[in-house]
């Protein structure tokens, strides 16, 4: 990959989107992770506005470390970016409480999982709107388009994707030439939704290598038996979170009312 040539192109592609947006810069959610670090990175390198949004709920204390230090850094090279934390855990805490109990709490601690990311994405909007931003999404091609490990209206829910035509090692690159601290660089990927330290390797089953292997299997259309033991494992893997998230890649469905029942008997 031409990695300071990409680099080139995406930001000026930010740049170019904003201006005719009339919007006068970004916001975006920054977890610690390689993913907003970038995103973050090349949205501050485009030289308009740009609001890092601190906004824990329940956080584990190494993710807001990192989070912090990439933002402090952000500041001291791109005079344009600014800070604001945004504390979300008594707010998700009193949602919690006023939701009714239910009998399967594995259920509802998923579901919970997932009102996390939705507050920030409620977050990021009141911002923007209050700004003239625009929210900068942070999802990658294999998240995005591959195994759609993402909140749908929570870290989905954005305005302008920069870096989903690249799949996870690809923003490593990025990453490397942009200078993104090590730490960040170093830390085993997270979506961050359940305050303990488990990984998106924890929770897929495979890694990111692995699963841009099975995504660019599948889309050459191979076949399961043409695999190693762990390679059909993990191709497995990978078409059950793509069958069950692909509502979350299509066009909502619209009920299209035939014109014929639109009129009058």
């Amino acid at each position: 990959m031409q990695t300071e040539k990409v680099i080139d192109h995406i930001v000026n592609w930010l740049k170019d989107y904003a201006v005719k947006a009339n919007c006068k810069g970004f916001v975006i959610g920054v977890s610690g992770g390689i993913d907003s670090a970038v995103t973050s990175t090349l949205c501050a390198k485009t030289g308009l506005e740009l609001l890092c949004l601190e906004m824990p709920i329940h956080q584990g204390k190494n993710q807001v470390t990192r989070a912090d230090r990439h933002i402090e850094w952000l500041m001291e090279h791109y005079p344009k970016v600014k800070r604001q934390l945004v504390p979300l855990t008594p707010v998700f805490d009193s949602l919690v409480d006023a939701f009714p109990k239910v009998a399967d709490e594995e259920e509802r601690f998923m579901s919970l999982a997932n009102t996390r990311a939705r507050l920030r994405m409620t977050s990021l909007y009141y911002f923007a709107a209050l700004k003239g931003y625009l929210v900068a999404g942070t999802g990658n091609k294999v998240e995005d388009f591959g195994v759609g490990f993402y909140t749908k209206y929570g870290d989905g829910g954005v305005d302008l994707s920069p870096i989903a035509d690249l799949v996870k090692t690809e923003v490593y690159e990025l990453g490397r030439v942009l200078g993104v601290n090590q730490e960040i660089m170093d830390a085993a990927p997270t979506d961050g939704l359940w305050g303990d330290s488990r990984t998106d390797e924890d929770q897929i089953g495979a890694s990111y290598p692995e699963l841009e292997w099975a995504m660019e299997m599948d889309d050459a259309g191979k076949d399961i038996s043409d695999f190693s033991d762990r390679e059909q494992e993990v191709f497995t893997i990978y078409k059950r979170f793509n069958t069950a998230n692909k509502h979350k890649m299509v066009p909502i469905p619209i009920c299209e009312v035939p014109e014929t029942l639109k009129t009058a008997d």
